[in-house]
């Protein structure tokens, strides 16, 4: 929205800030002259300590634009239903060619002295802050950010469902780690089980072996068993 007067034309008339509690907010407007001359500006405000405007007087050349910042100083409390009172006039009048900022004076804005001088009075909105939309994978450089995030809160429920599903994708992640642990501590049991068996059977053996060591070898007593059969057939039959 933008008003459009002799000497400038001013976009936007109403200052938006998105309030936030102690955190300084900007807000800029665009001062236009579309006429021949050149033409010096001056920005009051009703509550100067509040807000910085840079730069609050200047020269608008003719066919051109010059940008205002107004500033908004960190609020510690907000106002009720969050409306504000505060105003500002914007003054305009035609000044010499060539002219630049320093050749700017009070006087020339002083009306009784017969100079023309035109008023825009701006008025100071509060709106809330605006979410950081969420940026799909995939997407585009340049790409329209209005698919993404509407004025019916289709960027929050977007917002939204990329949080539950990076949550559930962490829960299932955290099932996943916990089945892991639980088979390898199975393993573990597993193979410390077959490890107990193993050194049991090995100390079964070494016994065998001690044993054997202490008496006849079997092969022996298989042996002489052998003989006495042999000669047992050989008495019979002589």
């Amino acid at each position: 929205m933008s008003t459009g007067g002799e000497l400038l034309q001013i976009e936007p008339v109403e200052l938006q800030f998105p309030f936030e509690l102690k955190k300084q907010i900007s807000c800029s407007m665009q001062l236009t002259n579309k006429s021949d001359d050149y033409v010096a500006f001056k920005v009051k405000t009703t509550n100067p300590k509040k807000y910085c405007v840079r730069p609050n007087t200047g020269i608008v050349m003719p066919h051109s634009a010059s940008d205002v910042t107004v500033t908004m100083q960190a609020q510690k409390e907000a106002p009720p239903d969050m409306q504000c009172k505060d105003k500002f006039l914007l003054q305009s009048v035609v000044t010499s060619p060539g002219a630049t900022a320093k050749d700017i004076t009070p006087e020339m804005f002083y009306k009784e002295s017969g100079n023309y001088v035109e008023d825009c009075k701006l008025k100071v909105v509060y709106v809330p802050p605006q979410l950081p939309s969420p940026v799909r994978e995939g997407s585009e450089e340049g790409s329209s950010p209005r698919a993404s995030v509407s004025e019916n809160g289709v960027g929050k429920t977007s917002e939204f469902n990329n949080i539950s599903r990076a949550y559930n994708e962490q829960q299932d992640s955290s099932s996943e780690t916990k089945a892991l642990i639980s088979k390898l501590t199975a393993e573990k049991i597993s193979v410390m089980q077959q490890n107990s068996k193993l050194q049991q059977e090995l100390e079964l053996l070494r016994k065998e072996r001690n044993r054997s060591r202490g008496g006849i070898p079997t092969i022996y007593v298989l042996i002489i068993a052998l003989l006495g059969i042999l000669l047992g057939y050989l008495f019979q039959k002589t």
